[in-house]
């Protein structure tokens, strides 16, 4: 193999002045005649690369978090509704019946709150026959009603269905609503007096 000026040989490539550089195959669409040393560091370019697509995978990343951390507060948001619901539910189904129509909403041991059936504070319609109280709380807006079975005083009735609803936020402007009842007889009833 002879020696030209400019020329390969081996894996070198004489530049001007006797300089090594870094060979074609190394460097194939370089036109740059670089000198030969240790290839352990990285370029300015190639470092601001990598940071650039870090930062977009962690942006991507950052989104997701937020994405999840929205399903979670609305899942949370349902599994307090339901809470709610099935408390008062089991309220109703464990106070005396001649107590059917008041409740202790705060836990307090005072029954603030009474049912009504004349068409305000939730109840739909007066004069239907089925008694009615809400509460709004953490933006769960949470209804439950008594029907008895037949008009008249309570001690009179051989049974009721107890419902209780809530509604909530479920993101996305979409309202959602949980729906649970129950049937319970009156323990004193013997019939028709």
């Amino acid at each position: 193999m002879g020696k030209r000026e400019g020329g390969n040989i081996g894996n070198l490539t004489r530049g001007k002045a006797g300089e090594q550089t870094c060979s074609e195959e190394l460097f194939p669409f370089s036109f740059l005649l670089l000198p030969c040393r240790d290839q352990a560091g990285f370029s300015l370019i190639e470092v601001m690369v990598a940071m650039v697509l870090l930062a977009t995978g962690l942006l991507g990343i950052m989104g997701t978090f937020q994405w999840a951390d929205r399903g979670i507060l609305h899942g949370a948001n349902g599994t307090r509704a339901l809470a709610m619901v099935e408390s008062r539910l089991e309220a109703k189904r464990a106070a005396p019946w001649e107590s059917l129509l008041t409740d202790d909403v705060n836990g307090d041991g005072i029954a603030e709150t009474i049912l009504r059936d004349g068409g305000w504070g939730g109840d739909a319609r007066a004069g239907d026959g089925i008694y009615t109280a809400s509460v709004d709380h953490e933006g769960i807006h949470l209804v439950w009603t008594v029907q008895p079975d037949r008009p008249g005083p309570l001690h009179m009735v051989g049974s009721a269905v107890i419902q209780a609803r809530a509604r909530y936020s479920a993101g996305g402007g979409q309202r959602r609503e949980i729906r649970i009842g129950t049937m319970r007889a009156n323990p004193n009833y013997v019939g028709w007096r």
